[in-house]
């Protein structure tokens, strides 16, 4: 078991070889599942602030959604998530050619906001359950991340490397730090 400060880390964040090929998988992650990504209090509040400026990157489908209900909708457990399209699109994705991309991301490399994406879609494919005390980071597995699983094992990436930008911004520099020196000095 990896333990940093109060976070409990599935090994398999250690030991999966993993790296986005969205040429392959074509972004499925944000089309497929049973609701949208989930969101921190806070992000729904950026979310509401710069939806002006996201407003130009947005599909017709998603701004009428998002007009009509909102950035935000509530899962199944009552955990704050995305919107969804019709029970299947999020309500932020859009599609550049055959690929489904991310329109808060595409407005945050074009510098139209300082938001880079929610913090669940960023560290991706690992998940963060909150327990009050304590928090799970959890390697989400399935078959729309295959062709990830195959490229990171010939890269040898491992999934803890691969992420680090999001774990860093979620988590902090000296946290990270901290998971490193656990799995690479054992």
């Amino acid at each position: 078991m990896i333990v940093v400060e109060n976070c409990i880390i599935s090994e398999d964040i250690r030991d999966v070889k993993f790296c986005c090929n969205l040429l392959k998988c074509k972004g499925k992650c944000c089309v497929d599942g049973d609701a949208g990504a989930p969101l921190e209090k806070s992000e729904v509040k950026i979310l509401k602030k710069i939806l002006p400026k996201l407003k130009p990157y947005l599909s017709d489908e998603g701004l009428k959604e998002i007009e009509k209900n909102g950035v935000s909708d509530l899962d199944i457990t009552g955990e704050l998530c995305t919107r969804l399209i019709e029970n299947k699109d999020c309500v932020f994705l859009i599609y550049e050619g055959d690929i489904a991309k991310c329109a808060i991301e595409k407005a945050f490399e074009d510098g139209k906001v300082d938001f880079q994406k929610p913090i669940s879609c960023h560290l991706y494919p690992i998940r963060v359950q909150n327990y009050g005390e304590f928090m799970a980071l959890n390697y989400h597995a399935w078959d729309v991340c295959k062709p990830a699983l195959i490229e990171g094992k010939e890269k040898n990436i491992p999934l803890y490397r691969l992420l680090k930008v999001p774990l860093i911004r979620r988590f902090g520099e000296k946290w990270y730090e901290e998971l490193v020196s656990q799995i690479e000095n054992k």
